[in-house]
């Protein structure tokens, strides 16, 4: 058991206050036009600023610099770190993540202005000089990230081959013989889980109208994308049901042309519209991907109901041949990947009821998963599904192309008999797979999603030889999508070649280079880099993610990324390893042992999984093996060229080789005993880094699911109480049969670091045992959370990949006073009051003053005030001026924190000596504090007068701002001393 004390009574030592120019509100599509500096920065309460005063010396929270864009903001108990972007940030399908440094901080929220992104920080601890970060699916989108990005050296595109790959037997990217149908259908909306609005359930169907008997379904799921349009505008934004006067984004419909392919061929596929999920996925700890499983798998109980009745079945189902739900592909685009993948599992491993959206019996067969562009933040493929996954090499949305893990991370942990491909379509981005997705093709706004705002790239700008057109990209799609049909659902091995890194093309989908690499299918374990495996000569063991440079596979000034080293949840992650070679000279061979011997037998040849470099070419190794006996045979030469990269892409991908095993049989080794291979460069310096190498065969076998344990992540959420310590277990379910193995993750609390360790689990056994201490009080504070996640080792699937304990604060927040302390004061001193709490709390207490009419006399102005405290609190100094209430319109004003373990606060407005003469001026504010809902909680009204600089203060003498001591000299005179 692993116990994790949670302390309630001391608020986190947080951000330090600091002043930030009004931004706007939140974001998820890009608005018609971004709102101005002025806009109200908290949903739900339009009078309340964005942006906390810099701390007063002495302030507990220190000075802490935030780079630009950044500020502190919120109330109550919901302090949040929030980052607003320069220019709208497309709704895309990759997480927003936060980091500080190396750390993830969290995932925030979009918020509808399409530019602003906000992270409760709870108790999250950051200190000065911590390097914040905002980054989506790898790429770095705060400008101090782009400055970032600059360090890694530039790379020069490699030609593509004068000679093209040799052409596959059997071409899939043909039209069938059966003509074709298309329809739409519409049926009940339904509720899902967490999400406080029915989703739809529509689809676009075609099909065949004479192909005989019943026919194979294809299922198609589109991403996350925006969700509404206004009609002849370029507004576009991720609000769900869509507003009046605005339509739904048909994405749904941007698959025709693979469907009409697969519908020739004898297929019947629908397009299942998903809108309903991408406006509230946010809502959803896992991204919504349990969401979409369960939305796939209604579509998929109708259709069997149909099945049998086919009177019952809308027209547009009518219209096509019958459908046989045990022969069923399904194709998800970027999120839609993740949920597809879902629902492969979620057929084969029940879900928890509660966490699941679809209650009905399992009548259809999932035969293999197309998975283009997508996401995998539950880092947890099903491994029993065959599966071809599609990265698209300019891909600028998911950018680390995580959905490598689809392959990289279902090694050893089912059967291995399903074949799961990796294919790197060179110079496709991500959006241009859905036509409605496309400029020119789509009825919405739409965008290419790889940038050349910073200037033309080599490999991806529009025009390079390597960048793809448009109908060039939907064209290779749609032929590799019919490749993995024909061979996980028609069963014809003639197209395996171009899924499983044997180097065969589709001359379809010319002139598209899609270049594979595969596990699973005729595949024996060989070298899988791990504790198993140790390495010596210009070689090492490297981790695939580690914020360490002497342990990382690849460093950050490689010059590009890679998707197998693509980040998690957590660096450094255990579990994740690789061979680093490099060398100066030819000859000296790397050789990578295994602690027990494994068995060859049966394979024709040694294939290997080989990164080198992108754009390099000629790196030659000569590959050899040992067996147990030391018998030694040279297999042969193989050469490994680099892909097409830039320092923007991700390009550091494996080619697969291959070396028969002819020579270790006339060599006499014992194939069942093998010990070591041997890795010898044959050119000038360079490096390779090894993935790993499999004894296999032509042919793919039959996949039968194995009999797994599967393991679900929940979350409780407790009252803190008001005394004593309650002990609470993060709720975890296991389910499904037989045992396994799953790597258990714990973030310490207060700390960036994270505790793993291995753990079997069996169904109906508390073998993940993760306690949490919750200690009550009677003071005001913030929520916390104790998180945990987990990943499938061997033998397991997990569902829910994460959740905790959440203890939510209980206590009324203390009320606020205010006080005079200088508010008759000679023009160039400074207006205070004094905050004062009734109780202490365990939380910063926020609030504003945001200034009003006067009703008597002149009113000061923009004018009469410090010009640098205007342009810190309020992002700028109105020439002309204008009366401060003007600057308040939106609620802006004064912002003022009550440090937690504090009961009081100034808040001082500094005035300027213009050397005018003039009457008296007076400022009238309100005093607001917010509650935990972002509502602002009024207070007392109060005001202050501003004299003439030889005018005398009638009501008390000047204080200085940071002693409070009476300045004789500035008395005498007329004038306060400004400290």
């Amino acid at each position: 058991m692993i116990r994790l004390t949670r302390g309630m009574t001391t608020a986190a030592a947080l951000l330090a206050l600091a002043a930030a120019s009004p931004g706007a509100a939140s974001a998820q599509p890009t608005p018609a036009a971004p709102p101005s500096p002025g806009a109200p920065s908290t949903p739900g309460a339009p009078s309340t600023p964005g942006a906390l005063p810099t701390p007063s010396p002495g302030s507990r929270y220190g000075d802490l610099d935030l780079p630009e864009g950044w500020r502190i903001d919120g109330a109550g108990g919901d302090l949040q770190l929030v980052w607003t972007s320069p220019e709208p940030v497309p709704m895309g399908d990759a997480r927003v993540e936060f980091h500080a440094g190396e750390r993830l901080l969290g995932r925030p929220v979009a918020q509808p202005d399409g530019r602003t992104f906000r992270l409760t920080l709870g108790d999250i601890r950051l200190e000065e000089g911590t390097r914040l970060r905002v980054t989506a699916g790898g790429r770095s989108l705060d400008a101090a990230g782009s400055a970032d990005s600059a360090r890694v050296r530039p790379l020069s595109p490699t030609a593509l081959p004068t000679t093209p790959l040799p052409a596959n037997a059997v071409d899939p990217g043909t039209p069938g013989r059966y003509r074709t149908v298309r329809g739409e259908y519409a049926l009940k909306s339904v509720t899902l889980p967490g999400f406080p609005a029915p989703v739809e359930m529509r689809a676009t169907v075609v099909g065949p109208v004479d192909a005989p008997g019943k026919r194979p379904v294809a299922l198609f799921l589109h991403g996350r994308h925006s969700t509404c349009y206004t009609p002849g505008s370029e507004e576009i934004d991720g609000s769900w049901p869509c507003a009046a006067g605005t339509r739904p984004i048909p994405s749904h419909q941007g698959y025709l042309q693979a469907q009409r392919l697969l519908a020739s061929q004898g297929y019947v596929t629908l397009s299942v519209s998903a809108n309903g999920i991408n406006g509230q996925d946010h809502f959803a700890e896992d991204g919504g991907a349990q969401a979409r499983s369960s939305l796939v798998r209604h579509h998929l109980a109708r259709w069997a109901e149909w099945s049998a009745n086919r009177s019952a079945a809308p027209s547009a189902v009518r219209g096509t041949s019958p459908a046989d739900l045990s022969r069923v592909l399904l194709v998800g685009h970027s999120r839609g990947g993740e949920g597809v993948n879902r629902a492969a599992l979620d057929s084969l491993y029940a879900p928890p009821a509660d966490q699941d959206g679809y209650q009905g019996p399992v009548r259809w067969k999932i035969r293999g998963n197309v998975l283009i562009g997508p996401t995998i933040f539950g880092n947890n493929p099903v491994p029993d599904v065959p599966s071809a996954t599609i990265l698209p090499g300019c891909d600028g949305d998911v950018y680390d192309l995580q959905g490598q893990n689809y392959v990289d991370g279902t090694r050893g942990v089912g059967r291995g008999t399903a074949l799961q491909s990796a294919l790197y379509v060179v110079g496709a981005n991500h959006n241009f797979f859905n036509s409605e997705w496309t400029p020119g093709q789509a009825k919405a706004p739409a965008m290419d999603d790889f940038s050349s705002e910073d200037g033309a790239d080599p490999v991806c700008s529009p025009g390079a030889p390597t960048r793809l057109t448009a109908t060039q990209q939907q064209t290779a799609g749609a032929t590799y999508i019919a490749a993995a049909a024909r061979l996980f659902v028609g069963g014809d091995d003639r197209v395996r070649p171009l899924l499983d890194g044997s180097g065969r093309r589709a001359p379809s989908a010319d002139p598209a280079r899609v270049l594979g690499h595969a596990v699973g299918g005729h595949r024996t374990p060989a070298f899988l880099p791990g504790s198993s495996v140790s390495v010596s000569g210009p070689g090492r063991l490297c981790a695939q993610v580690d914020p360490d440079d002497a342990r990382a596979c690849l460093s950050p000034d490689a010059g590009g990324l890679s998707p197998h080293f693509a980040f998690w949840e957590t660096s450094p992650e255990p579990g994740r390893d690789a061979v680093a070679l490099r060398w100066e000279s030819p000859g000296a061979p790397v050789v990578v042992r295994s602690a027990r011997p494994f068995s060859l037998a049966g394979s024709t040849a040694l294939t290997l999984r080989l990164i080198v470099p992108p754009n390099s070419s000629g790196t030659e190794l000569d590959i050899a093996v040992t067996d147990a006996s030391g018998r030694r045979a040279h297999l042969g030469r193989t050469g490994v060229d680099g892909v097409p990269g830039s320092e923007r892409t991700t390009s550091y991908w494996a080619r697969e080789v291959r070396v028969p095993l002819s020579a270790a049989t006339r060599a006499g080794l014992d194939l069942k005993r093998i010990a070591a291979l041997e890795l010898t460069p044959r050119g000038r310096a360079g490096s390779a880094w090894l993935m790993d190498a499999w004894g296999w065969r032509p042919g793919t076998p039959a996949v039968h699911p194995a009999a797994l344990a599967r393991v679900d992540v929940g979350r409780l959420t407790v009252a803190e109480g008001d005394s004593g310590v309650r002990t609470y277990r993060i709720p975890v379910r296991v389910s499904g049969k037989g045992s396994g193995q799953v790597r258990l993750f714990v973030p310490r609390p207060d700390s960036d670091e994270v505790t793993t360790r291995t753990v079997t689990v069996r169904p109906g056994r508390q073998d993940i045992d993760v306690s949490v201490d919750v200690r009550g009080n009677t003071r005001y504070g913030y929520d916390t959370r104790q998180d945990l996640f987990v990943k499938a080792v061997r033998g397991t699937v997990v569902g829910a990949h994460r959740g905790g304990v959440t203890a939510r604060n209980d206590d009324a927040m203390p009320k606020v006073s205010l006080t005079p302390v200088a508010d008759d004061v000679t023009e160039g001193a400074t207006l205070t009051w004094r905050v004062t709490l009734s109780e202490a709390a365990d939380a910063d207490i926020m609030g504003t003053a945001a200034f009003r009419p006067v009703t008597d006399g002149p009113e000061l102005s923009s004018a009469d005030v410090d010009r640098a405290w205007l342009e810190e609190r309020f992002g700028e100094a109105p020439d002309p001026a204008v009366p401060l209430s003007e600057l308040s319109k939106e609620g802006w004003g004064v912002m003022f924190s009550v440090p937690a373990g504090e009961t009081s606060k100034e808040v001082s407005v500094p005035t300027a000596a213009d050397g005018i003469a003039e009457p008296t001026e007076s400022l009238r504010a309100g005093l607001s504090t917010f509650d935990e809902s972002w509502e602002p909680l009024p207070g007392p009204e109060f005001t202050g007068r501003v004299r003439d600089l030889h005018q005398v203060p009638a009501r008390q003498p000047a204080r200085s701002e940071s002693s409070g001591r009476v300045d004789p000299v500035a008395t005498r005179i007329g004038r306060i001393l400004r400290f």
